[in-house]
């Protein structure tokens, strides 16, 4: 059973984490993320969040590489560095992981914070070679309630649907975390606006979520990927970034969990959740409930 939802602090500062992972370092990756977690903290971030697949790059070149290099999640090695990370800092921490579930491998989020492991989320949309290697996630769109407010995960691809957005909102979502591996889209220029940032905007301003986007950086095996992490305030302005295309960096954002959800009321007739016309479509957009966290 869930606890009771605390009252989250008025304002705290979120970090998104841009780096560079390497195919297959997973040793050298994680200790990588740790370091930039400590100086994210050291700069008073109380919520951390790495870019997707963060422990073992991103290209894999067959299902077997994947199934090797994944692991059990909270058991394996990156996980119980990250959730001791989380426990020694004191922060809360969503960092992206191959996850080996039995002979089934997942592109999934761990979840950490002061108190250890909090739970596990599984990428639902995949995305282009993502689908010869991992399963599409089950677990659901779960919120996680933590002491600075209600926590959602959405990886990548997922922030192109904008009901992931509104269903997070829907059950209580204050702020979602995007571990992402941002790739150039037909038609994106390198200096020119990033189709992802539009559909992050989108999805905090339609929604009056807090949306904190970590990308990676660098080239894997032929890939470019984009960079440029953003964190958009739950009135759809960016909050800090978009980081640079091509070098580690940490972006910090200071928000106001409690305001911002008051802010979905936009003047004295429209409120961005109330206002949905639920006799002309289903509220919930006929999604079940959550599975239970394992």
């Amino acid at each position: 059973m869930q606890p009771l939802d605390p009252q989250p602090a008025p304002a705290i500062s979120v970090a998104s984490i841009q780096m560079a992972p390497a195919i297959g370092e997973v040793a050298a990756n994680v200790a990588r993320s740790i370091e930039l977690a400590e100086e994210a903290a050291a700069r008073g971030a109380r919520l951390v969040v790495l870019p997707e697949l963060a422990n073992t790059g991103y290209m894999f070149d067959s299902r077997e590489e994947a199934y090797a290099l994944a692991e059990p999640v909270p058991e394996g090695p990156s996980s119980r560095a990250w959730i001791a990370l989380a426990e020694r800092l004191g922060i809360y921490l969503v960092a992206g992981i191959a996850e080996r579930w039995g002979d089934r491998l997942y592109n999934a989020a761990l979840i950490a914070g002061p108190q250890g492991y909090i739970g596990t989320y599984r990428k639902l949309h995949l995305w282009g070679d993502e689908n010869l290697y991992f399963e599409a996630g089950d677990l659901g769109l779960p919120v996680f309630h933590t002491e600075l407010g209600r926590l959602g995960v959405a990886i990548c691809y997922d922030g192109w649907f904008p009901e992931v957005y509104r269903l997070l909102a829907l059950r209580g979502a204050d702020l979602v975390a995007v571990p992402t591996n941002w790739v150039p889209m037909p038609g994106q220029t390198a200096d020119g606006p990033a189709m992802a940032h539009a559909l992050a905007i989108a999805g905090a301003h339609s929604n009056g979520l807090t949306v904190v986007c970590a990308d990676r950086v660098g080239v894997e095996r032929g890939q470019p990927f984009v960079g440029r992490s953003l964190i958009v305030g739950s009135q759809g302005w960016t909050a800090a970034g978009p980081a640079s295309a091509d070098r580690e960096e940490i972006l910090l954002a200071a928000v106001d969990l409690k305001t911002a959800r008051r802010g979905r009321q936009l003047n004295a007739f429209n409120h961005v959740l109330r206002d949905r016309r639920c006799d002309v479509y289903d509220e919930r957009l006929g999604a079940a409930d959550a599975p239970a966290q394992r």
